[in-house]
């Protein structure tokens, strides 16, 4: 490896600190996109039971906040229950704006990256070009100089295809997953809210 770095010359540097960028987005969103902590199953059977035992006190709500964008959701649902059809769900869609933004959160980044990755690599092998171009005179190119930037070129290009493309596959992955959440998000706030509708006086 120490070898193939030396070998892309220093432009390869650029494109070692956009992987590792990269890689730390990915992990981020892996473990904040994880069904288990977006969509808890149990939780909408949790607020369901504690709306209709008439315990949903302010101590309560703050605990299913704090169980991820759902319990967010739910809670609020709940916390405005007595208020007008649409304040609450005024309030519902600030809630869900919110969550979408933290849902969505670093994904412009990782497109970022897949869109750049490949123009280092070619920074990088323009780089290269001119220290091949740069070796020849009137008696001639020294072959090994010659080598160099080829190789410099080469790498280069290599290393931000090889960047963009994950890239970009883990920003269209995300991105599905974000609207598949958002979507059972705003399905179970609407089931809630339209059952506390039903059962507030007007």
């Amino acid at each position: 490896m120490h070898h193939i770095l030396q070998a892309a010359g220093w432009p390869v540097w650029l494109l070692v600190a956009t992987s590792v960028a990269c890689l730390a987005l990915i992990i981020e969103r892996l473990l904040s996109l994880r069904r288990g902590y977006v969509l808890p199953s149990r939780l909408p059977g949790q607020a369901l039971d504690l709306y209709r035992q008439n315990k949903d006190t302010p101590e309560a709500l703050i605990r299913m906040a704090r169980r991820g964008p759902l319990g967010r959701v739910l809670a609020e649902v709940l916390a405005n229950r007595h208020e007008t059809d649409y304040f609450r769900r005024a309030a519902i869609e600030d809630v869900g704006r919110d969550v979408a933004f933290r849902l969505n959160r670093y994904l412009p980044a990782l497109a970022t990256i897949a869109v750049i990755s490949p123009l280092l690599g070619l920074f990088g092998t323009v780089i290269g070009m001119i220290d091949i171009f740069g070796t020849y005179t009137m008696a001639g190119g020294d072959p090994a100089k010659l080598a160099q930037g080829i190789s410099m070129a080469l790498y280069n290009t290599a290393f931000g295809i090889i960047i963009a493309i994950p890239a970009l596959a883990f920003h269209r992955f995300f991105r599905l997953r974000v609207d598949y959440y958002l979507h059972h998000l705003e399905r179970e706030a609407g089931a809630l809210d339209r059952l506390v509708a039903r059962q507030t006086p007007p």
